[in-house]
């Protein structure tokens, strides 16, 4: 008798944990979905000169104090993708989107949609934007594609 109260004390906890983890979830999306509202809303384009870009700090990245002090304390001492630009006269340092930022060229002028300090999208003043070098393959993966090589099968592709 008592090993089944176990188990439904066992499940009851773990069911309880999956529908706050859904909730908190749900409510995170819908928080982040505004603030992708809110960038949309303030977004220009700008021409700028690329001169470095780097995955830092927060605190190491040169960013306005505004920034440290709205970031939440468990993020501070995440790295984040920089890029310090010229826009004009002024040389700034801006964060960037972790998608946007591999294809950025270093010391090339590109046209950007900016929103504050937040490079957005970024799009070729003059000829094309290198393509976003593709990721190392893990050991795993590459040994599959070579057995799949060998035997003239076709390499399994992701789905999108």
């Amino acid at each position: 008798m008592q090993p089944i109260i176990i188990i439904l004390i066992i499940v009851a906890v773990a069911a309880a944990v999956t529908a706050a983890l859904y909730f908190a979830g749900k409510k995170s999306q819908q928080k982040q979905a505004e603030q992708q509202q809110q960038l949309e809303v303030h977004k220009q384009y700008v021409s700028m000169l690329i001169i470095d870009k780097k995955q830092m700090r927060l605190k190491d990245a040169n960013l306005p104090d505004v920034v440290l002090k709205e970031t939440p304390w468990y993020l501070r001492r995440s790295k984040v993708p920089v890029v310090k630009v010229k826009i004009g006269p002024q040389i700034a340092t801006m964060m960037c989107d972790p998608t946007v930022f591999d294809m950025i060229p270093v010391k090339k002028e590109v046209r950007a949609a900016i929103s504050g300090l937040y490079i957005m999208e970024v799009k070729a003043l003059h000829g094309k934007l290198p393509a976003p070098e593709a990721k190392k393959q893990g050991w795993w993966k590459r040994t599959i594609t070579n057995l799949q090589k060998k035997a003239g099968a076709e390499p399994l592709k992701k789905k999108k």
